[in-house]
C-alpha cells in the first residue's frame, strides 16, 4: 500500500482518542451533525468497522481465539482498509473526515497487550496525520461506571481477561486499561494531542471542541450555507436529548 504520511490534501481529518467509557464518541457525534448543519460535507470512519475484517473479529473475539499479534494485525488490516476507501478519497475531495479512534488506539492498545512498540509504529506509517487528533482523558473508575450503565458484564478482551492479569474482570479492567491510559498519556507530546477534560458536561466538551475546529475550517468548502439559528437550535435540543445532556444548551 502506498506511504501517505504527512498529506496535502484539501480536506480535514478530525479523530478522537481514549479509554473506553471516556465519552469520546458521544462528542465526535455531536461535532459531526454540528458540521453538516453548517454546510460542510462530512464523512465518518470508526474503529474496526471494515467489512473486510469485521466477521473475522467478530468469530475471533466470541471463541477467545485472538492474540495480541493477531488483534494487531487484523486491526491494522482493518485500518489500511478504511484508509483506502473512507479516509483518503474524501480528503482529495476536499472534504471533512471524522474518526472515532484512529491509529493511537493500536499504538496504546497493542503496546498494552506487549506488542513490540515502534512494530506497531511502523505498521501504521501508512496512516494520513491528522488535522486534529482529540484524546479525551478520563479517571478509570468513571470510565467503568459509564460503561456498566445499562449492563453488569464487561466483555473479555474489553476487560483485558486475555492477558492473565487478575481473574476478576473488573480488576483486570482497571489494570488493562490503566496501561493503555499510560501509553495514551506518553503519546500526547509525541504526537501532539488535544487534552479534553472527559469529566466535564456534555455541553462544555462540545463547545471547547467547536472552538478548537474552527480554525482549521478555514478555506473548506461548505455545500451550502449553514441553517438558520432556530433550526440548530432545534437540532442541538433533541442531540441533548438522546446524548443524555437534557437541559444543557449547546452553542
Amino acid at each position: 500500500m502506498e506511504t501517505y504520511g504527512l498529506h496535502h490534501y484539501p480536506g480535514r481529518l478530525f479523530v478522537v482518542e481514549g479509554v473506553d467509557g471516556s465519552g469520546k464518541s458521544t462528542q465526535i457525534a455531536l461535532l459531526r451533525h454540528w458540521l453538516i448543519s453548517e454546510g460542510y460535507t462530512v464523512f465518518f470512519s470508526e474503529w474496526n468497522s471494515s467489512p473486510l475484517v469485521k466477521k473475522t473479529t467478530s468469530r475471533g473475539k466470541r471463541k477467545q481465539l485472538l492474540t495480541p499479534t493477531t488483534f494487531s494485525l487484523i486491526h491494522a488490516t482493518d485500518f489500511a482498509d478504511r484508509t483506502e476507501h473512507d479516509i483518503i478519497p474524501p480528503l482529495k475531495a476536499g472534504a471533512i473526515v471524522l474518526a472515532d479512534r484512529y491509529i493511537y488506539t493500536a499504538f496504546a492498545r497493542d503496546v498494552a497487550r506487549n506488542v513490540d512498540r515502534q512494530w506497531v509504529r511502523e505498521l501504521y506509517q501508512f496512516a494520513v496525520q491528522p488535522t486534529r487528533a482529540f484524546y479525551f482523558r478520563v479517571p478509570l473508575d468513571v470510565s467503568l461506571n459509564r460503561i456498566l450503565t445499562g449492563r453488569t458484564e464487561l466483555k473479555y478482551y474489553e476487560a483485558g481477561m486475555d492477558l492473565g492479569l487478575s481473574s476478576d474482570p473488573r480488576q483486570s479492567f482497571t489494570l488493562f486499561q490503566q496501561r493503555i491510559v499510560d501509553e495514551y498519556e506518553a503519546m500526547v507530546n509525541e504526537f501532539d494531542l488535544t487534552i479534553m477534560d472527559a469529566t466535564l458536561p456534555i455541553p462544555e466538551q462540545q463547545r471547547l471542541m467547536r472552538r478548537l475546529v474552527q480554525p482549521h475550517l478555514a478555506g473548506v468548502r461548505r455545500l451550502r450555507p449553514p441553517l438558520p439559528e432556530k433550526v440548530l437550535e432545534n437540532i442541538a435540543h433533541s442531540l441533548e436529548i438522546s446524548h443524555g445532556a437534557k437541559n444543557q444548551g449547546l452553542r
